[in-house]
């Protein structure tokens, strides 16, 4: 049972989270969280010390229910080709509602952490190991079960997957063209079935 302190620091993180996927930690104001969770100012910091500890809270909410939802999907599989191109079809067809919260959280923050934010910066590598590691652990699954080569790099294919999609995401915002991540998409599952598989 929650308290009802942290009912309402979930309340501000649920509340906050599309809109710092959408708007950014720079474009997020405390007027934005104010207008979305319908709280004073008091009782926001009542809640988080500042806007620093809001951002990690509602990153680490949206990573959590992106992963969540691919790796649900690739739960259903059981061999790991089934889990690699169950992973490029959740983005086939949930790609509208990644995007209406505002597209890959893990992304969104990569870039404007990258030079600006040093304390958000060490959680994004976090997510992106966490995710490199489960693609790797697939990986080297389905060499041990005769799926894939043995001669691979569970790693640098992990690695790979990872880049293609958040590229393929990156273009599709940037053009407006689903084909850009479609696209993206079609070389992971050429890459699984004609460079990895036996």
């Amino acid at each position: 049972m929650l308290s009802k302190a942290e009912k309402t620091r979930e309340f501000i993180i649920h509340k906050a989270a599309p809109v710092f996927n959408k708007k950014g930690y720079a474009g997020t104001s405390l007027t934005d969280l104010i207008q979305v969770t319908g709280l004073t100012k008091g009782a926001i910091y009542g809640n988080f010390e500042n806007k620093d500890e809001v951002a990690v809270a509602v990153y680490q909410y949206n990573t959590g229910w992106v992963f969540k939802k691919f790796v649900d999907v690739m739960n259903e599989q059981e061999s790991a080709t089934g889990k690699l191109i169950a992973f490029t079809n959740y983005y086939r067809t949930n790609w509208q509602k990644v995007f209406e919260r505002g597209g890959c959280p893990v992304l969104n923050a990569s870039v404007e952490a990258d030079d600006n934010l040093p304390f958000l910066k060490k959680h994004v590598q976090t997510s992106i190991k966490k995710w490199a590691q489960l693609f790797t652990e697939i990986i080297e699954t389905g060499k041990q079960n005769g799926e894939f080569k043995k001669n691979i790099s569970a790693m640098e294919y992990a690695y790979s997957i990872i880049t293609l999609i958040e590229g393929g995401i990156m273009l599709f915002k940037i053009e407006n063209d689903r084909d850009r991540l479609f696209a993206a998409l079609d070389r992971i599952v050429k890459m699984v079935n004609e460079e990895m598989k036996k």
